[in-house]
């Protein structure tokens, strides 16, 4: 990240860049399993029967899409890269979704809704990107109805032998190469790896939503600790 330019506009820019290949890098350099961890998310805000729910860093809204099924009333999606919505509101239209899910440009950290507007706020590979994460929790907390469940799905670092080796080197050599030869750009498939290896995770980011205010916190590790799901209560 440039010193210069702030690590919002530069996510800004760079997410603009690559959403005509998002969506296909994102199953293609996870094998599909990204799939698996979105839907696994989903079914747990779905024990709370939410009817307003916000997808904050939506990106092209596919964990908004797969929380159709729980059936809420309505679904706000939000994110700075407008070009990726664009790609996301196509997708909406072809699935027949639009009147159900909204997504619309909004800044993570300034969230222009009400207090107490949302039963579940849920973010799929996004508070890594936060460039003030805890502003950008406490304006997810703040939204939040009494009771409503936060849901962050996140990537984590193995701890164990050989996955953590594995990862590391897939994460660090291969997953760089294939993202730059695809999406034709060469700083997003860099920046992943160094954002995921910056991020509090674990009991760093439980501590963490602790002191913005939510109870109970949990955390559950997906596929040997490559991914968490971590929620909370308002």
């Amino acid at each position: 990240m440039s010193k210069t330019t702030g690590k919002k506009q530069q996510v800004r820019t760079m997410f603009n860049k690559i959403a005509h290949r998002y969506d296909f890098l994102n199953h293609f350099l996870s094998a599909g399993i990204d799939f698996v961890w979105r839907k696994k998310a989903i079914k747990i805000i779905g024990e709370t029967d939410p009817q307003m729910i916000l997808d904050v860093a939506t990106g092209t809204g596919d964990l908004a899409i797969e929380a159709v099924k729980l059936k809420p009333r309505k679904i706000i999606g939000i994110d700075i890269a407008e070009d990726m919505l664009e790609f996301g509101r196509t997708k909406l239209k072809k699935k027949g979704l639009s009147d159900i899910i909204t997504l619309q440009t909004g800044d993570s950290e300034n969230l222009q809704f009400e207090d107490h507007t949302f039963d579940v706020v849920m973010v799929a590979f996004g508070v890594r990107n936060f460039e003030n994460l805890e502003k950008g929790l406490s304006e997810m907390h703040r939204v939040l109805s009494k009771e409503g469940m936060l849901m962050i799905l996140e990537f984590s670092k193995p701890a164990k032998f050989p996955v953590k080796q594995l990862y590391n080197f897939y994460f660090r050599y291969i997953l760089p190469l294939l993202g730059r030869v695809i999406s034709g750009d060469s700083s997003a498939y860099t920046y992943l790896p160094d954002s995921v290896s910056a991020f509090p995770a674990g009991h760093e980011f439980l501590t963490i939503l602790n002191e913005i205010g939510f109870k109970d916190i949990r955390h559950k590790s997906l596929t040997f600790g490559i991914a968490s799901i971590y929620t909370g209560i308002k």
